[in-house]
């Protein structure tokens, strides 16, 4: 199995003094994402869940929708001119009467750890048919919940404590508890982790769970959170347009810049349970 950490020499610089130094560094490696034996996408990603994140994956496409749809999961060997495994690389079995992936999703690019699913080619593309609708009954959120979620993803982000490097992905209970964190130098893949476990563990949909990411909030993440059925997504810094529309269109909570005592609201504010929001609503 591959390493999640990897230890390099630097010169490092402090106050105009130079030493040398171990460092480190979160480890970056390829993921061949393949389905009944057919290559679907390559994904840049941290070792480590890979059984989750291409199932994650594959619930974010629409492909899989409960934990029965997956027959098998398993390394593949020979993967290398010489036939050694490199762990590298992952097939995932359908069940019987699931159908295949649609050709059209086949990526013969990289899928990098930074942007996501790159070059699509159009958004019709990317909006995905949804499985579950977001209830409006959802769970209802204290603020001061809300407010707890960034150091309690920090607290629990383990890798990061030595790298520096990673996004996670949290999901939590709607009083604040953690269920389930995943690292990964790239924030989709984090977030396909934990959805990814969840469909393993037959919990999909996840209407009771807050989704918290350590970074920004992107298109991708709000359409993976929206696919499988979580209804609030939290995040650190901010979101971009298109995710505040799909979020809106969704009937989706979407939360920025959650800082401290500080948050922007973008939709589905009904959701946080706090007086003074209550008092705008009306």
């Amino acid at each position: 199995m591959g390493r999640v950490t990897a230890r390099r020499r630097v010169l490092r610089i402090r106050d105009g003094v130079p030493s040398h130094r171990p460092d480190t560094l979160a480890v970056e490696e390829p993921l061949e994402i393949r389905v009944g034996g057919r290559p679907l996408t390559i994904t840049m990603r941290t070792p480590g869940n890979d059984f989750d994140l291409a199932v994650g994956f594959l619930v974010s496409e629409g492909v899989v929708h409960a934990a029965e749809d997956v027959l098998a999961i398993r390394y593949c060997a020979g993967a290398t001119s010489d036939g050694s495994n490199t762990y590298n690389v992952v097939d995932v079995a359908l069940a019987p009467g699931v159908p295949l992936p649609d050709a059209s999703l086949e990526r013969n690019f990289y899928t990098t750890s930074s942007c996501g699913l790159c070059g699509k080619a159009s958004l019709d593309a990317v909006r995905t048919t949804t499985t579950w609708t977001i209830d409006e009954d959802s769970p209802r959120v204290d603020l001061e919940t809300l407010t707890a979620l960034p150091n309690r993803l920090r607290e629990a982000q383990r890798v990061f404590d030595s790298t520096g490097g990673l996004h996670a992905a949290g999901l939590f209970t709607a009083d604040g508890q953690l269920s389930c964190l995943r690292e990964d130098v790239g924030r989709h893949n984090a977030v396909d982790k934990v959805i990814g476990e969840a469909l393993r563990a037959d919990r999909l949909p996840l209407r009771d769970s807050i989704l918290m990411v350590s970074g920004r909030a992107s298109f991708e993440l709000v359409q993976k959170a929206v696919m499988a059925g979580i209804p609030m997504l939290a995040a650190v810094s901010a979101p971009s347009s298109l995710a505040v529309d799909l979020a809106e269109e969704s009937g989706l909570t979407l939360v920025g810049f959650l800082r401290g005592t500080s948050m922007n609201v973008y939709t589905g504010a009904e959701r946080v349970r706090a007086e003074l929001v209550a008092d705008l609503l009306r």
